[in-house]
């Protein structure tokens, strides 16, 4: 999965500050008796999981109660469908975080890109396709804006008679994502007034705008019309979402799920722990508010 670029030595220095956890097999199925609530809707990014292989993960996250996946393009739905997964966040169009709508000489691919995945998308009985704006790359951020909103607005009327979500993710550029454009959500909202279209949402990162802005549930009340989609993290290191970092996500879901919002939340953090099933399990029960 190219869509992280994740050191693995940074990984190596993270897991020295937090507590390793492991296991058994028995505790990772779901106890009979304990029943998930399911008021907010969860999905996983298979990327942060990639040394399990994909058919093995997706009996993993069946097992967990889970029905749905982020971030897989179409030479893997077919597998999806098999094990009766949803592609919650579809990708394969973009054409790299930093080259995105922001940039006028990408609109010609991304265009073509697009046109052929929406349709495609909506075949497969899918909603949500990701895109990124870029990165600056010295350009002002209002001429940014205007340059994703013009060719955005190209591929939209495609996007509405379709059915489908494009959905720009905000990303942090203060540590993960240097000068990536779309990396505070007011940015994000004044792009989605600018585009005014019910089929152009953002994918509000919980982990990347708490690094850019905090203020989580606040802007989440505030602007939860123009947020289309969630995906979670432990802040700092992108690790569990338990005590060992500064967020307190059943709070967090709480807001979410007060705001009617009837999407999927997707479990984005990179398990620091032995068994990763049994820490995405945690992560899981912690946000089945």
């Amino acid at each position: 999965m190219n869509r992280r670029n994740f050191i693995g030595t940074s990984a190596a220095a993270s897991l020295g500050i937090l507590a390793s956890k492991t296991a058994s097999a028995s505790e990772i199925k779901i106890d009979p008796m304990l029943k998930l609530k399911n008021n907010i809707r969860q999905s996983v990014c298979y990327w942060c999981y990639g040394s399990i292989p994909l058919e093995e993960f997706l009996k993993d996250i069946k097992s967990l109660g889970l029905s749905a996946i982020d971030l897989l393009g179409p030479k893997d739905w077919p597998l999806l469908k098999k094990h009766g997964i949803e592609c919650a966040m579809c990708n394969g169009a973009e054409i790299s975080l930093t080259e995105g709508w922001n940039d006028p000489q990408y609109h010609e691919t991304l265009v073509k890109n697009y046109t052929e995945m929406i349709p495609t998308v909506a075949d497969a009985g899918f909603t949500n396709l990701i895109c990124f704006s870029g990165n600056r790359k010295g350009m002002d951020d209002k001429i940014g804006m205007q340059h994703c909103a013009n060719g955005l607005k190209k591929i939209l009327p495609l996007a509405e008679k379709h059915g489908v979500i494009i959905q720009m993710e905000l990303l942090n550029s203060k540590v993960d994502h240097k000068d990536y454009m779309c990396d505070h959500s007011a940015w994000g909202v004044e792009l989605c007034k600018m585009v005014d279209s019910d089929n152009f949402k953002l994918l509000y990162d919980i982990y990347h705008m708490q690094i850019m802005e905090g203020d989580v549930i606040r802007t989440i009340r505030d602007n939860h019309q123009y947020f289309g989609h969630y995906h979670t993290g432990g802040v700092p290191g992108r690790h569990e979402i338990d005590k060992t970092q500064e967020l307190f996500y059943p709070a967090i879901m709480e807001a979410i799920l007060a705001t009617g919002y009837q999407g999927h939340v997707a479990q984005e953090f990179i398990p620091a722990w032995d068994d990763k099933i049994a820490a995405l399990k945690e992560g899981i029960t912690i946000c089945d508010v």
